[in-house]
């Protein structure tokens, strides 16, 4: 009997032992992770992309409106190389702060979160517009029409460039349309077909807005339009429009990343309004990154 209990005491007593490590070994790893100055593992840098993108200017204004953001860098680069560098953080679950956007397919494929932004320097959610040159109306009608019906959700962009990723954005542009073909049934509802008139569409080069380029190709070649969609940066995408060597864009996002574009060709463009609702700029962090806010990140000493 004295030997039974005598086990009992010694079985419960390894129980409290254990708990007792347990509890410490979570309390240290809570703290480890506490403990990690995530802005000193990045050296104080934000990746970003092109020089010309309307998300770097706002990221370097951002930049100089958090004081908690003393010291810091914007690293310019290429959209290519940004996700490049995600990539190779995320394989090896290393800290990584970046400027990112919605929609992309990397929301998709990461798991990722974009950092509260307390003084919204980033700039409030916002539409893809679409812009038209002067007279685009009286010349083509029915491309007019088209362009003025387009409109659709952030799921079928981010749809088109994950397919994208394994195959072009032609394609899949192609396949969403046949997938989607009420959808397009909408935009050109009792719209006249066309014999070959040229139309030049501008975009930018970046996929949500080659994917919305893609589609919009294939519809207005559908109703007989020669269609040439041209890549150029977003001052260029304003200046070709208001200067009449463009037709069309479905691309501006505004009323912030290309808003100051805008204000620039406003008499000198025609603004159909959003195409696309939601966008979103920000500076964009793994989910494994235990911070929430851009104010959670510190100055450089």
């Amino acid at each position: 009997m004295n030997k039974l209990k005598t086990l009992l005491i010694l079985g419960v007593s390894s129980v409290f032992l254990l708990a007792a490590c347990d509890n410490g070994e979570t309390e240290n790893s809570t703290e480890a992770q506490d403990d990690i100055n995530y802005s000193e593992e990045v050296d104080y840098t934000i990746t970003g992309i092109e020089p010309g993108a309307g998300i770097t200017e706002v990221s370097y204004d951002t930049i100089d409106s958090y004081d908690n953001l003393a010291g810091w860098n914007l690293e310019e680069s290429s959209t290519a190389g940004m996700l490049a560098q995600l990539d190779d953080a995320i394989k090896n679950e290393e800290p990584i702060v970046f400027t990112g956007w919605v929609p992309h397919h990397m929301f998709i494929e990461y798991d990722l979160k974009m950092l509260d932004d307390p003084q919204n320097t980033m700039g409030d959610s916002e539409a893809a517009h679409t812009i038209t040159r002067l007279g685009l109306e009286e010349d083509m009608p029915s491309a007019y029409e088209i362009l003025d019906a387009f409109n659709w959700e952030l799921d079928d962009v981010e749809k088109i460039m994950y397919e994208a990723e394994n195959s072009d954005v032609e394609t899949a542009a192609s396949d969403w349309m046949e997938d989607n073909q009420d959808k397009v049934a909408e935009w050109t509802e009792n719209v006249e077909e066309v014999n070959g008139e040229e139309i030049e569409l501008v975009t930018m080069p970046w996929e949500a807005e080659q994917a919305s380029a893609a589609v919009m190709e294939q519809v207005l070649s559908d109703y007989g339009y020669d269609v040439t969609v041209t890549e150029v940066d977003p001052a260029i995408l304003f200046e070709s429009i208001a200067g009449d060597s463009a037709d069309a864009s479905v691309a501006p996002a505004l009323p912030v990343t290309q808003g100051h574009l805008y204000d620039k060709h406003e008499d000198e463009v025609v603004d159909l309004g959003s195409n696309l609702e939601g966008l979103q700029n920000g500076f964009v962090v793994p989910e494994y990154m235990d911070i929430d806010s851009i104010e959670d990140l510190e100055p450089k000493e």
